[in-house]
């Protein structure tokens, strides 16, 4: 790949930090485990392909901040999500994950609807044991589940909580900037339904 290529990947994911980072509303979405956007390369083939932020994105004196700068092979997890999803649609680059809970699933779901932004959930009650237990597996039998479902992956879904897992969204997107603008909407919508 192309340093060129390389290069804005990683200026798109800075920019998207800042627009994070400039969302106080945003600490509300952050999950125990931290935040982290990703952004593959066009043609991605492993986690070393996809840029994500090393250390993630934390809570800081009430705000959200990133940890560490942008790079290749930062992210396991949000990488391998975005490598499956690519599979079945190349345009589908940018993925963040961020917090679950009832009542954020409940509101999101119609949120959603009236935005025209497609909504889905992977019922983890449904995975097999054995997916559930080889390393590796469960990525891409989330992504197949999502496809049967919905017969497309939606562009905002949620797993269903399972024993050690915390229950997490994920929102997909182009580019990471496009992903950033878009959870912080929802951020700012959820803080002032809340308020």
């Amino acid at each position: 790949m192309s340093l060129d290529e390389m290069d804005r990947v990683l200026g798109n994911l800075v920019r998207a930090v800042k627009i994070l980072e400039a969302c106080p509303e945003f600490v509300d979405l952050i999950p125990e485990v931290r935040v982290n956007v990703v952004y593959a390369l066009p043609n991605a083939k492993d986690i070393r392909d996809v840029a994500g932020i090393d250390g993630r994105i934390t809570k800081v004196d009430g705000r959200p901040r990133a940890c560490g700068y942008p790079a290749f092979g930062a992210s396991s997890h949000m990488a391998r999500i975005v490598l499956e999803v690519m599979k079945f649609d190349e345009k589908i680059r940018s993925g963040i994950n961020f917090a679950w809970s009832e009542e954020l699933a409940s509101w999101l779901k119609t949120w959603a609807k009236e935005n025209n932004i497609s909504f889905g959930l992977v019922d983890r009650s449904k995975e097999p044991e054995d997916i559930s237990r080889a390393e590796g597996a469960s990525i891409p039998w989330k992504i197949k589940f999502l496809l049967d479902s919905y017969g497309f992956i939606p562009r905002i879904f949620y797993e269903t909580a399972v024993m050690g897992k915390e229950p997490l969204f994920v929102l997909l997107g182009e580019d990471a900037v496009s992903v950033a603008t878009l959870i912080t909407r929802i951020a700012k919508a959820w803080k002032d339904r809340r308020s």
